[in-house]
């Protein structure tokens, strides 16, 4: 096996328009990684608590209490939450495309209110609008790009969406270290308005693009599929390539139209019910390993264990976040999601003990004031280290393969609905995490003043992240998405699905169904019926496999 990525000889037509398309539209996660990165920055700085303090100070100097600072940060992740849910009905009606686009308004508008706010209630409107709209796109984003990306590099162009929120989360603590010092409304309002910016580049370019054939499919407009097809491909809509995956996407629709209509109860039936729990499970643990803690509250951790520059740290681990999740996007379609996962998270276990064991063990802290500080730097600086290789291990697996493995794994019916539902899981947990934070590290009363000693909690959840991989990740590396279907129909242990080899189409179970009077012929009730010439029984939506 080559180390260089090439397009399969096979694969007819050119791969680098649906590539291109698919990277552009990646261009939303520096949305979503941008304004989750430039709150941590804004509210150290002292300009912005000099504005919107409502009188609580800390030695003398104004501030917001341990309450206003869990509102302010996770009110974002609430709005993202509703937006998340909200994404697969936008998406089966309007399209992936216009809900995008409708998806980027929702976020300027938000936006428009967060520069405008002088106090703390204006301020968080306009963070949870601009929640809403972030929590739409990053559900569109990853169902867009597997919609329409080659089988053979999906994995990259997925993964992509990640690299754009790392580089969302850099230019985030550069604008933010720029303007820190200014003592003017500039110095939070030049941060926030940069996002109209990256709105207006996702709308143009989401004006030009194509609508996914899938949905076309979907949708009942076989003739704009092809064009859509024909258009990623660059091949003639007549060619023997785009019929034959047309074909495949719509017998895999049709076999799934005569399982009834979709609704949310059938994301939680069948062989569905475990693709669900995977997906949810997924997202939920990649925010549990404490990434969102450092890149939201990093700047102030920082400053309280005696870091001088906290500005200049936040950058470097932005900038580690960034470079260590180009490495991942390659490996992701070289070497497969499962054994990435599974080597990441044992990494992100190692690093997260050894931070929690140098934190808590050269950390003092004044019983006064509860102020913080270094009782050995170069430990500190060990444990900052220790932190970016954590990001490393973060970013190169765990950040963009949940998003990759979420996008792929979903039946075409019911993928809106089921991507919506695992999206909304990381943006729960992201709250969770947002809203208890400041109550589990601050110093005071009613707070549980965990300081660096909340490493171990993120080392116990990184520790889980091993046991789930090995138990409810299938490897579908090099897949197209109505293979996935076929493997989770087929093989029901995780650890086995490396081995397995796609041997039907759904072209193949169309026509055997047909043959024995189902679609196009008699009515066959959906416990009767099977496919490989009727060798294997269909039940319900599950293929049920004789070893």
């Amino acid at each position: 096996m080559g180390l260089s990525l090439k397009k399969p000889a096979d694969v007819p037509g050119r791969s680098w328009p649906a590539i291109m398309i698919g990277l552009f539209v990646a261009f939303g996660g520096v949305l979503f990684g941008y304004d989750t990165g430039t709150i941590g920055g804004i509210l150290a700085m002292p300009y912005w608590l000099k504005e919107f303090s409502t009188g609580y100070r800390i030695n003398g100097a104004p501030a917001i209490t341990a309450s206003e600072q869990s509102q302010i940060v996770s009110i974002l992740s609430a709005g993202t939450f509703f937006g998340a849910l909200g994404a697969a009905p936008l998406a089966d009606t309007l399209g992936r495309r216009m809900a995008l686009i409708a998806s980027s308004i929702v976020f300027i508008f938000g936006v428009i209110l967060q520069t405008a706010a002088t106090a703390i209630p204006m301020f968080v409107a306009g963070r949870f609008f601009a929640g809403f709209g972030v929590g739409l796109i990053s559900a569109l984003i990853p169902l867009y790009q597997s919609e329409t990306a080659p089988k053979w590099i999906r994995g990259v162009i997925v993964g992509s969406y990640q690299f754009a929120i790392t580089v969302g989360l850099l230019l985030a603590a550069i604008v933010d270290n720029a303007t820190k010092d200014r003592d003017d409304t500039g110095s939070y309002r030049i941060p926030i308005a940069v996002q109209f910016a990256w709105a207006i580049v996702l709308i143009s370019g989401m004006l030009i693009l194509p609508e996914t054939p899938r949905f076309l499919i979907k949708k009942g407009r076989p003739e704009k599929a092809s064009r859509s097809l024909a258009r990623l491909r660059r091949l003639p809509e007549d060619h023997e390539a785009i019929r034959d995956e047309l074909a495949e996407i719509t017998a895999n629709h049709e076999y799934e139209l005569t399982l009834g209509k979709a609704s949310y109860l059938d994301c939680f039936k069948g062989g569905v019910r475990k693709r669900l729990a995977t997906g949810c499970l997924l997202q939920a643990l990649q925010q549990l390993t404490g990434i969102n803690f450092i890149f939201y509250y990093g700047t102030q951790y920082f400053k309280n264990s005696g870091i001088t520059n906290s500005f200049v740290i936040s950058m470097i681990t932005s900038a580690v976040n960034v470079g260590s999740t180009i490495p991942g996007l390659y490996a992701i379609d070289k070497f497969g999601r499962r054994p990435l996962l599974l080597w990441g998270a044992v990494g992100m276990t190692v690093s997260q003990l050894l931070v929690a064991v140098l934190g808590t063990t050269t950390t003092g802290q004044n019983p006064t004031d509860g102020t913080t500080f270094s009782l050995n730097d170069s430990a500190q600086k060990a444990a900052i280290a220790f932190i970016c290789i954590y990001i490393f291990f973060f970013a190169s697996t765990w950040g963009p393969i949940a998003w990759v493995v979420t996008g792929e794994i979903f039946p075409l019916k019911v993928r809106a609905k089921c991507l919506s539902m695992t999206t909304a899981t990381n943006w729960l947990l992201n709250w969770a995490i947002a809203y208890s934070t400041p109550y589990l590290v601050n110093w005071g009363p009613g707070n549980a003043n965990l300081q660096s000693k909340i490493f171990f909690i993120w080392f116990g959840c990184c520790f889980l992240c091993i046991t789930f991989v090995y138990f409810m990740i299938y490897e579908t590396k090099g897949l197209t998405l109505e293979q996935v279907d076929e493997l989770y129909d087929e093989v029901k242990v995780a650890s086995k699905s490396r081995a397995w080899r796609p041997t039907t189409t759904f072209r193949e179970i169309r026509a055997s169904i047909a043959a024995q009077g189902g679609i196009g012929g008699a009515h066959v009730p959906a416990t009767e019926k099977y496919h490989n010439g009727g060798s294997e029984k269909v039940e319900g939506e599950e293929y049920k496999h004789t070893e």
